[in-house]
């Protein structure tokens, strides 16, 4: 796989950065992307002492005109054949009658938006590859609804649809479309950036569960998916940790 190249947004951190490690072990050429420059170049020189093939390149998923001369770049890259949209996040957990506007448009922004326009700038090499997967991040929020998620659950809903959507209208054509979507996954960030930094409540997401799930969890899960023989496409995957039943149903322990 050392001539196959996987693209990575949202790799800095989370699952982003966990995901990027496991393509890199199983032989990929990972070309990783964020909008935290530092963050990446720490990656990056942590996969290159392992040996890995990985490159660098800073990018803003809502910005259209870099994410099309990002794409434009890719040629000088092996060829690619599988992109991960990972890059979104969840802002406030305010009721739809009091909710701040301006973050349920940044939340659309990068989950909705942002792949809508890094998979229609890679599209085209993902088709010349002959092999080409795109797999969608998105959420089990994206599938059931809750109070005080209405912005981030109409984004994984949004993100949840291209998926689906693209995957009709790519058929016939060498790609594929696989939606991961993840439950309750703790990691340093997400319940933290959703609370605007409050870590008691970032905290109290997860308080008496046990074992949720991890970054490596869900990297774990991309990579087995995106490595499956071509003709197989794992169209949704639904992954939660053992104590959550739905969004609602979660074990905590006493």
């Amino acid at each position: 796989m050392s001539t196959r190249t996987a693209v990575v947004t949202g790799a800095s951190s989370g699952i982003g950065a966990a995901t990027a490690r496991r393509l890199a072990e199983a032989g990929f050429h990972v070309v990783l992307t964020a909008r935290r420059a530092e963050r990446l170049d720490a990656l990056a020189a942590e996969l290159t002492a392992a040996g890995h093939s990985v490159a660098v390149h800073a990018l803003d998923v809502t910005d259209r005109a870099a994410v099309d001369a990002f794409a434009a770049g890719l040629d000088a890259h092996p060829p690619l054949h599988v992109l991960v949209n990972n890059a979104g996040g969840a802002l406030g957990t305010d009721p739809v009658a009091t909710a701040d506007p301006a973050d349920w448009r940044a939340m659309f922004e990068v989950n909705v938006l942002g792949v809508l326009n890094v998979t229609q700038a890679l599209l085209p090499a993902l088709s010349s590859s002959g092999d080409g997967t795109v797999v969608v991040m998105s959420s089990t929020a994206g599938l059931a609804t809750y109070e005080g998620g209405g912005g981030y659950v109409a984004a994984k809903h949004g993100a949840h649809v291209i998926a689906e959507t693209l995957r009709l209208e790519l058929n016939g054509r060498p790609v594929r479309v696989i939606e991961i979507a993840p439950g309750m996954v703790k990691t340093d960030e997400f319940a933290l950036t959703r609370f605007r930094g409050d870590a008691d409540r970032a905290a109290a997401v997860y308080a008496g569960v046990a074992e949720p799930l991890t970054a490596d969890d869900v990297a774990d899960t991309v990579a087995w998916a995106v490595t499956r023989p071509a003709h197989v496409n794992v169209d949704l995957l639904v992954l939660r940790p053992r104590a959550q039943a739905s969004n609602y149903k979660v074990h905590r322990e006493q």
